[in-house]
């Protein structure tokens, strides 16, 4: 549901934020666990390295829980799916926190991702509705950085919530703030609110669409090539850069803020320039994952580095998001949670790799190179994308009639009513 006024003026209408405060708290849930994994695996009777199956539960969940939940949702009304969702990760996080077994506590976590899952998938089509086609990446941009946000703030402010009052109160104070994010999002979301008329098998032949899969497989490689670097920045930091260890969270939040910076500009310039924003957005953080590698040996290089890194990567999710739910047509419910799916894939393919390259030879500069790798390999796709735009025909599923070619400007972005008026 589109807000034509909103639209006009730019400015994001009000359930777009409501759904980035909803993402935030998700986001702090999928990550704060790492900060409090040794009181929970003290308090359970497991090993640190056994309780890290908790965060890779949560992780397998948002991989193939989004596409499922999404088409399992598919016929429920958007606004009740949300709420459903919020209401099954408040439930997960009680369970999660009376109980005093691990095994319910790993099912625990794998429901609410479930739940994670279907909320984005649905949130970004209302996003995107509901900012209207020329401003759908500035959306989704909103959306990711209440994700960018529970990074940098929800994660720190939540592991130290968790150290005062104990995991277990946090989670019950998480499923708390679910309830209400619930009740919120039930009065914001509006009641007319409906989801697009096509079955789960139209949904399915969206999948169809190359322009698809060149969208999330930037969003694989990107995400991948970042947090491949970012997952083991510490010994980097420490050992190379000589950055104490005491001061490695300052130079986290240099990170975080480059990624809220990238998140933003994205969002403003995708939405009419995307290849033209994401190409040079991944050249730029291939030659500063590559930099990282020779030049990380002062803490002042690093630092700068790495918040590059993170402005340019961060640059270009919320437009390959964007561009793959539009590619959908009118079926974008399942390509939004494969984007979901994407990000996650990415981040497990890249940090796996990069440990794999910190045991090498290579040692603390080998995650930035496997990185870098990453981040180069996605000017592929997005190469791809940018010369399928210019060739000036797209394939779009339309409800109701299966396939039709539709015509697109050189540009992909260029098609919405404010660039074609600037033209």
């Amino acid at each position: 549901m589109s807000h034509p006024a909103a639209s006009a003026s730019g400015k994001m209408p009000l359930v777009v934020w409501v759904l980035a405060a909803g993402t935030f708290l998700m986001g702090t849930t999928e990550f704060v666990v790492a900060g409090i994994l040794p009181d929970i695996a003290l308090d359970l009777g497991a090993g640190v390295s056994h309780a890290g199956l908790l965060i890779t539960a949560f992780a397998v969940g948002m991989i193939v829980g989004g596409p499922t939940m999404a088409l399992a949702t598919l016929r429920l009304p958007q606004r009740l799916t949300l709420v459903l969702a919020l209401a099954v990760f408040a439930a997960g996080h009680v369970v999660a926190a009376v109980t005093g077994s691990f095994t319910v506590v790993l099912a625990a976590r794998f429901v609410t991702a479930l739940a994670t899952g279907a909320f984005w998938a649905v949130g970004f089509v209302i996003a995107t509705g509901a900012a209207g086609q020329a401003n759908a990446t500035r959306a989704v941009s909103v959306m990711m950085g209440g994700l960018t946000l529970a990074n940098v703030v929800g994660v720190p402010a939540g592991s130290l919530v968790g150290r005062v009052i104990g995991w277990r109160g946090l989670f019950l104070a998480l499923a708390v703030l679910a309830v209400l994010a619930a009740v919120v999002i039930g009065h914001f979301v509006p009641r007319t609110q409906r989801r697009a008329q096509v079955s789960a098998r139209g949904e399915i032949r969206a999948l169809r669409q190359g322009r698809l899969w060149l969208a999330l497989a930037a969003a694989v490689l990107i995400m991948g090539g970042v947090l491949a670097t970012y997952t083991y920045i510490a010994p980097l930091l420490t050992v190379r850069a000589g950055v104490p260890a005491d001061a490695v969270p300052l130079v986290l939040v240099a990170f975080g803020a480059g990624a809220l910076g990238g998140t933003a500009i994205g969002g403003r310039l995708g939405d009419r320039r995307p290849m033209a924003t994401t190409i040079p957005a991944a050249a730029t953080t291939t030659l500063a994952l590559f930099a990282l590698v020779p030049l990380s040996t002062t803490p002042a290089a690093a630092v700068a580095l790495i918040f590059l890194m993170a402005l340019a990567g961060f640059t270009i999710n919320p437009v390959v998001t964007a561009l793959a739910v539009r590619s959908a047509g009118d079926a974008p419910t399942l390509a939004s949670a494969l984007t979901t799916s994407a990000y996650n894939t990415g981040i497990a393919a890249g940090s796996a790799l990069a440990g794999q390259a910190l045991a090498s030879p290579l040692g603390v500069t080998g995650p930035a190179l496997v990185g870098a790798v990453f981040a180069g390999l996605t000017l592929l796709p997005l190469i791809a994308l940018a010369i399928a735009a210019r060739r000036g025909t797209t394939r779009v599923v339309a409800h109701g009639t299966g396939e039709a070619q539709a015509p697109v400007r050189q540009d992909i972005a260029e098609a919405t009513a404010t660039a074609t008026a600037r033209r």
